[in-house]
C-alpha cells in the first residue's frame, strides 16, 4: 500500500522566511485539494505562556533548563496534535519552528514514525533582510511592551543562542537545504519515498506572490523638462497624483510598498501609505532607475546634440547599449531580478503588496512577467498616471 502522508518539519534559525514558507505550503497544497495544517510551535508557546515569560533572550538559553523544558513540551504537543491530524483527515502536517538541533530532531523522526519525515532547512544570510525581517519581529506579541530597539537586542540575542546550539541537516533520513531568500535548493538527501515531493520541489523554488501592484513614481520636476535620472522630488501635479493614487487604493489593503531609494518614489508611496491603516515602505536600492552615467540630469536633445554618438548607438541597441560610467537594461535586470526575490521574501505572504518604482525598472519587471522578448522591454509604455 502506497503511503500518501507526509510530514513536513521546517528548520532553521529565527528570521529565515520558515513562517512565510509554511504559509505557502499549506495554501499550495490546499489549492491542490491536498490536506494541510500548521503547527507552529511559537503560536503553542504565546497561547500558553504571557508574554512577559517569553520576550527575554533568556528564555531561549540552551542552558536555561526550565524554559528548556517548557520549550520541549510545547514540541511535543505539537508533534501529538500533528500525529493526530495524520490518523484522521490530514494528508501532509507541517511543523514550524527551530528544530535547530539533532537531539530535537531525532525526538521528530521517533515520535513520527508512521509515515514519512522530510526536513526542509532554510538559510539566507542576507543581512538587509534579516534586518527588516527583524524589524518586523519586534511587532509579535512578547515584545509588546518593549520599545522598538530593544526588542531588536532581545530578539539578536534570541538569534545567537539558537547559533550556540545550531546543527545543520546531515544525518536525516529526507531533507532540502534551501536558500530560502534565491528559492534555491542546494542539497537534496531522499532516502524513502516521499509522497508528493516532486510539488513540493516546486514549491520551495517558486517564487509567489499573490497580488502585486506596479506603479510608477508621479510627476516629477525633471519629467517635466524631460531630462532623465537625478533624484527630484515631485511637482505640484505629481503631488496630486500621488494623493489620488492614496484614494484610490484606500479600498485595498495595502501590507507593503517597496520602493527605490530616490526621493520621487518614496513621496509617492508615502501619500498611499498614509490612507492605509498599517503599511510599510521598505526602500530597495536593486529598484533604483537605470543609471544613466555622464549623462543623468541632461535632456534626450543635449544628448542628441552634444553627444551624437551615444544617442545614436543607444537609440540602435536600447536593450544592451550602456550609458557611458552607467548602465543598460540588460546591466540592470540582475539587481532588479535581486529586488524582486527580496520582495517576494519579504512580504510574509500578504494579500497586497506594491512596487512604486521608475520606467525602465518596471519595464524590466513587467517583462518577467509578460515574457518580452528583450529587444522590446525598452519600448514597453509606463505612463505616471495609470498603474
Amino acid at each position: 500500500m502506497i503511503d500518501n502522508k507526509l510530514y513536513l518539519v521546517l528548520m532553521g534559525l529565527p528570521a529565515r522566511g520558515k513562517s512565510t514558507l509554511a504559509i505557502r505550503l499549506q495554501e499550495t497544497l490546499r489549492k491542490n485539494r491536498i490536506p494541510a495544517k500548521i503547527f507552529n510551535n511559537g503560536n503553542l508557546r504565546r497561547k500558553h505562556l504571557p508574554a512577559k515569560d517569553t520576550f527575554s533572550a533568556e528564555f531561549y538559553h540552551p542552558e536555561n533548563k526550565a524554559a528548556r523544558l517548557l520549550r520541549n513540551n510545547f514540541a511535543l504537543a505539537n508533534i501529538k496534535m500533528a500525529k493526530s491530524y495524520l490518523a484522521g483527515s490530514g494528508q501532509v502536517a507541517i511543523l514550524d519552528a527551530a528544530n535547530v538541533t539533532r537531539t530535537r530532531r531525532k525526538i521528530i523522526e521517533e515520535n513520527l514514525d508512521n509515515h514519512p519525515v522530510l526536513f526542509i532547512e532554510c538559510l539566507n544570510d542576507d543581512e538587509e533582510i534579516l534586518s527588516l525581517i527583524i524589524e518586523a519581529k519586534t511587532k509579535l506579541p512578547e515584545f509588546s511592551r518593549l520599545a522598538r530597539k530593544k526588542a531588536q537586542v532581545e530578539f539578536l540575542k534570541r538569534i545567537k543562542n539558537y547559533q550556540m546550539v545550531y546543527t545543520p541537516l546531515k544525518d536525516e533520513r529526507n531533507y532540502f537545504r534551501l536558500d530560502s531568500l534565491q528559492n534555491k535548493i542546494f542539497e537534496e538527501i531522499l532516502t524513502d519515498k516521499i509522497p508528493l515531493h516532486l510539488l513540493i520541489k516546486d514549491i520551495l523554488v517558486t517564487d509567489m506572490v499573490k497580488n502585486l501592484f506596479l506603479i510608477r513614481h508621479a510627476q516629477t520636476r525633471f519629467n517635466v523638462i524631460d531630462r532623465i535620472g537625478g533624484d527630484s522630488t515631485l511637482t505640484a501635479r505629481g503631488i496630486m497624483q500621488a494623493k489620488a493614487l492614496g484614494r484610490f487604493f484606500q479600498k485595498h489593503e495595502i501590507s507593503y510598498i517597496f520602493t527605490s531609494n530616490k526621493k520621487r518614489t518614496t513621496q509617492t508611496a508615502r501619500a498611499i501609505a498614509e490612507r492605509q491603516k498599517d503599511c510599510k515602505i521598505i526602500s530597495l536600492k536593486e529598484f533604483d532607475e537605470i543609471n544613466g552615467g555622464i549623462c543623468e540630469g541632461l535632456t534626450y536633445k543635449d544628448i542628441e546634440k552634444n553627444m551624437p554618438e551615444v544617442f545614436n548607438a543607444r537609440k540602435a541597441n536600447k536593450y544592451h547599449y550602456a550609458y557611458p560610467q552607467g548602465e543598460s537594461y540588460a546591466m540592470m535586470k540582475p539587481r532588479v531580478e535581486a529586488g524582486l526575490k527580496k520582495v517576494f521574501f519579504l512580504n510574509r505572504h500578504a494579500q497586497n503588496i506594491m512596487i512604486v518604482g521608475h520606467q525602465a525598472v518596471n519595464r524590466m519587471i513587467l517583462a518577467r512577467f509578460l515574457f518580452r522578448r528583450e529587444e522590446d522591454v525598452p519600448y514597453i509604455y509606463i505612463p505616471q498616471d495609470q498603474f
